[in-house]
C-alpha cells in the first residue's frame, strides 16, 4: 500500500444528504402533472365510446386498482434501482443524488420504450378463467391480492435491506392467486396455473443470477489480463473520482442497468393495469380501438380464410359450444376431436364480427368484452396447438395461422400511452426515495473489501446486457439477483472474500421470496373473495 492512500483511505459515499426543498417541489409537480395527464386521457378513453355513465362503482374500484397497481412500480423502483446506482456511488464516478436522478430518467425512458412481450408473458401465467372475468368480483379480488402481497413482501425485504427480487414476488403472487382459486372451486391446485409458463419464467429468474456470478467473473479476469493498469483493481482511494474513461465506463453501465431495468420491470406493472382496465372498461380498452378501419376488414377477412383452412384440415361438426371446448383446452392443455373445429368455429364468428361491425372502434359496448374474449381463447388455443405438436398442417396453413394469430394480438395485446407513461412515472419517481438501504448492502455487505472499479463495470456491464436480452425475449428476470450475483463473482475473481451472512441472508430471501409471496397471496386472494 502506497504512503498516499494510508493517507487517504478510501472515504466512503454520503448517502445522508437530505433533498433539497427545490427537488422536493420538483418531484411533487411532476408527480402531479403525472396524475393529471393520467386521469384526463382516462376520461377521454371513455369518453370516445360514447358510453352513457351509469354508476360510479366501476370508476371506484378503477381508481383504487390502479393506485395500487402503481404503488407497486413506486415501491419497485426504489427497491430495484438501488441495484443500478451502487455501483456509480461507492466508486465515487457521480455523488448520490445525482446518480438516483440519472438512473430515474433512465428507468422511465426504460418503460416508454418497451415492447409490451414482458407485460403480456407476466399475464399469460393467471388462470384462464379469472383472465376472462377480469371484471368480476373474483378479478378484482385476484388483482387487489396479487399487488397487496407483493407490495407487503418488497416494503418488508426494503426495511431489512435485502436486495430480494420484485420479480420473484410478483410472480409468487400470481402463482399463489392461481393456486387459491384451484383450490377454492374444488379444483386440484396444480391446475389454476400455466406451469408451462411459470416454469419458462422460473428458468429465467433461476439461471439469471447464475450468469451474473460467471459472467462478471470471468469478464474481470479477462480484464485483469488485457488491461494492466492496477489502479483499477484496488479499492477507490480518498474520495476522488476514477480516471475519465473509467467514470465514463461506469455511468454508462449505470445507464444501462437503469433502462434494461425500466423496460424489463416496468412491463410488469403495465400488463396487471390493463388486466384492471379490460375488467373494469371494457367498452375502451379491451380492444385496439385504434386499429384502422382498412386494417380490422384485413382482419376480417384473414379469420373467415383460417376458418376454411381449419375445416379443411379437420372436416368434423363443430362442437355446441365452442368456447367451452377452447377454454378447456387452455386449462388442462388435453386435446380432444372438437378442438379443431372449435377453433375454426370461433375463428369464423370472429370474423363476422368484425366485418358486421366495420372495423375494432364500432363494436358496441354490450359486445366487446364477448368479442374480446373469443379473439383471447382463440389466440392461446392456437399457440398451445402449435406449441404440443397437437396437429401437423401444412405450410399454407401454418402461414395462414401465424398471420391469424398476429392480428388477434394487435386486437387485443396493446399498451396505451398514458398506461406507460404512468408506470414510467411511478417507477422513476420511486428511484428517489428510500434507495440508501439496498445501496449500503449491494456496495459493502457482499465483499469483504470495498467495491473496485472495475468490479463495478464487470457487475454493472453482465447485468445490462442479461436484462436486456431477457427483455427481448419477453423474459422477466431479476434486476436485484443479476447485479448482486455479479458483484459477489467479481468478488471472487479479484481474490477478495464474501461476507457470508449478506449471502446468507440474500440466499434466504431469494429461497422465501417465491413461497412467501404465494402464501400471502393465496390468503388474502381467500380473504377479499368472502368481501366481493
Amino acid at each position: 500500500m502506497t504512503a498516499y492512500s494510508m493517507a487517504r483511505p478510501y472515504a466512503g459515499p454520503r448517502l445522508d444528504k437530505k433533498p433539497s426543498r427545490n427537488t422536493l417541489l420538483a418531484f411533487f409537480l411532476i408527480l402531479g402533472l403525472g396524475l393529471f395527464y393520467s386521469a384526463w386521457s382516462l376520461i377521454s378513453d371513455v369518453g370516445e365510446t360514447a358510453t352513457v355513465v351509469t354508476t360510479w362503482t366501476p370508476f371506484v374500484l378503477l381508481g383504487v386498482a390502479l393506485l395500487i397497481a402503481l404503488g407497486f412500480e413506486f415501491v419497485n423502483g426504489f427497491h430495484d434501482t438501488a441495484n443500478a446506482v451502487a455501483t456509480v456511488i461507492y466508486t465515487h464516478s457521480l455523488p448520490a443524488n445525482v446518480a438516483v436522478v440519472w438512473s430515474g430518467a433512465f428507468n422511465f425512458l426504460g418503460v416508454l420504450l418497451s415492447s409490451g412481450a414482458v407485460a403480456f408473458g407476466i399475464i399469460a401465467l393467471l388462470p384462464v378463467d379469472l383472465i376472462l372475468q377480469a371484471g368480476s368480483s373474483a378479478g378484482f379480488a385476484m388483482i387487489f391480492a396479487l399487488l397487496i402481497a407483493a407490495i407487503i413482501w418488497n416494503l418488508g425485504t426494503w426495511w431489512l435491506g435485502l436486495p430480494a427480487s420484485s420479480s420473484h414476488t410478483l410472480i409468487g403472487s400470481i402463482i399463489g392467486v392461481g393456486v387459491a382459486n384451484a383450490l377454492m372451486h374444488g379444483q386440484d391446485g396444480a391446475s389454476g396455473v400455466d406451469w408451462g409458463q411459470a416454469s419458462k419464467i422460473g428458468y429465467a429468474l433461476l439461471l439469471s443470477p447464475l450468469i451474473g456470478f460467471v459472467c462478471a467473473a470471468l469478464l474481470l479476469l479477462a480484464l485483469r489480463a488485457l488491461v494492466k493498469n492496477r489502479a483499477l483493481y484496488k479499492a477507490p482511494v480518498g474520495d476522488a473520482p476514477p480516471p475519465l474513461w473509467i467514470r465514463g465506463l461506469l455511468i454508462l453501465t449505470c445507464t444501462g442497468v437503469s433502462f434494461a431495468h425500466g423496460s424489463n420491470d416496468g412491463q410488469k406493472g403495465m400488463g396487471l393495469i390493463m388486466l384492471i382496465l379490460v375488467g373494469t372498461l371494457p367498452m375502451a380498452y379491451a380492444l385496439n380501438r385504434t386499429m384502422p378501419a382498412d386494417q380490422s376488414l384485413q382482419f376480417a377477412a384473414v379469420a373467415q380464410v383460417t376458418q376454411l383452412a381449419l375445416v379443411k384440415a379437420a372436416p368434423q361438426p363443430a362442437p355446441a359450444d365452442p368456447r367451452q371446448t377452447l377454454a378447456q383446452y387452455v386449462r388442462n392443455r388435453q386435446p380432444t376431436p372438437e378442438l379443431i373445429p372449435a377453433v375454426a368455429a370461433l375463428a369464423g364468428t370472429i370474423g363476422n364480427d368484425v366485418a358486421s361491425y366495420g372495423s375494432l372502434a364500432r363494436v358496441p359496448a354490450e359486445a366487446v368484452t364477448n368479442v374480446r374474449n373469443d379473439m383471447y381463447l382463440t389466440a392461446e388455443s392456437l399457440r398451445l396447438i402449435e406449441k404440443n405438436k397437437v396437429v401437423t398442417f401444412d405450410a399454407d396453413t401454418q402461414a395462414k395461422l401465424k398471420l391469424f394469430t398476429e392480428q388477434l394480438d394487435s386486437a387485443t395485446r396493446f399498451i396505451p400511452l398514458w398506461v406507460k407513461i404512468a408506470v414510467a412515472l411511478a417507477l422513476g419517481l420511486g428511484t428517489l426515495v428510500g434507495w440508501r438501504r439496498i445501496v449500503v448492502t449491494v456496495g459493502q455487505k457482499i465483499g469483504k473489501t470495498h467495491l473496485t472499479y472495475a468490479q463495478g463495470a464487470s457487475a454493472e456491464l453482465v447485468a445490462m446486457c442479461t436484462i436486456g436480452a431477457a427483455d427481448i425475449y419477453g423474459l422477466p428476470v431479476s434486476t436485484t439477483h443479476v447485479l448482486s450475483s455479479g458483484v459477489a463473482g467479481s468478488m471472487v475473481a479479484n481474490g477478495a472474500g464474501l461476507q457470508w451472512r449478506t449471502l446468507r441472508n440474500l440466499a434466504m430471501a431469494w429461497v422465501l421470496t417465491l413461497p412467501a409471496a404465494m402464501l400471502l397471496a393465496g390468503a388474502l386472494y381467500w380473504l377479499f373473495s368472502q368481501f366481493t
